[in-house]
């Protein structure tokens, strides 16, 4: 009768210990799993097909395509393209073209400005020597334009006193003219040496550039390498005079 009472209490002993012994266990596991990293826990198989699988994830098998929506083409960045424009070129771009005010839309000779303007200096002898050409005031950055067809002799600024400057060589009927424009606001020409010229072709701006008192055109004419009096010149030759 002792040996059956007691043998229960025997049974559920051991079954106590069975169950700590699993809790043991679990914690452990727990333990281990939360402190490794994860592929200490993968073999070396896994690890391999894993790798491989992100790799050619985003590539395309044959047969395949891609399609992107049309909202993300819109919102592709656009890049815009930039130029390097000189402020002459826009200047040109602004002032070439301009109607003249002299009627001098066929004459092959022109004014070298498109209005009527005052002179404060005119051609002939000085105290300070002999003046070679005519000085228009149209007023500080006023256009100035070529008078006839021909081919730019030089272009840019000069030591000797025009400033910056364009200088033209034409033919017109026959007769070598050469013609100086002076005293140019500096850089405001799109004008370069040996360059074509049409009558009417934008040239640069008044300016004060070179021994000037104040801003002006200096104007001057040369008929076979002779100087001659500009203004007399102009009267004689351009349209609309």
């Amino acid at each position: 009768m002792r040996s059956a009472r007691r043998s229960p209490k025997r049974h559920s002993s051991a079954g106590s210990r069975l169950v700590s012994l699993g809790s043991l266990i679990i914690v452990g596991a727990l333990l281990v799993g939360s402190s490794l990293p994860v592929n200490v826990l993968t073999t070396d198989s896994s690890a391999t097909a894993a790798t491989a699988a992100i790799a050619v994830a985003p590539r395309l098998s044959a047969g395949q395509t891609l399609r992107v929506s049309g909202e993300a083409i819109d919102s592709a960045p656009v890049r815009d393209n930039f130029g390097a424009v000189s402020y002459a070129q826009i200047l040109s771009a602004q002032l070439s073209g301009v109607d003249y005010f002299y009627s001098q839309a066929t004459g092959i000779v022109r004014w070298p400005l498109p209005a009527s303007t005052p002179t404060t200096d005119g051609y002939g002898e000085r105290a300070s020597g002999f003046h070679k050409g005519v000085d228009f005031v149209p007023g500080e950055g006023a256009p100035i334009y070529a008078i006839a067809d021909g081919y730019a002799v030089s272009s840019g600024y000069d030591d000797s006193g025009y400033g910056d400057h364009v200088v033209i060589q034409h033919n017109i009927a026959g007769v070598n003219v050469r013609t100086n424009y002076a005293h140019m606001i500096l850089g405001s020409s799109p004008i370069v040496a040996g360059q074509q010229i049409v009558a009417g072709d934008f040239l640069g701006l008044v300016g004060d550039t070179g021994i000037s008192y104040g801003a002006h055109l200096h104007f001057e004419v040369y008929v076979n390498d002779v100087p001659v009096d500009p203004y007399a010149w102009l009267r004689a030759n351009a349209s609309g005079s």
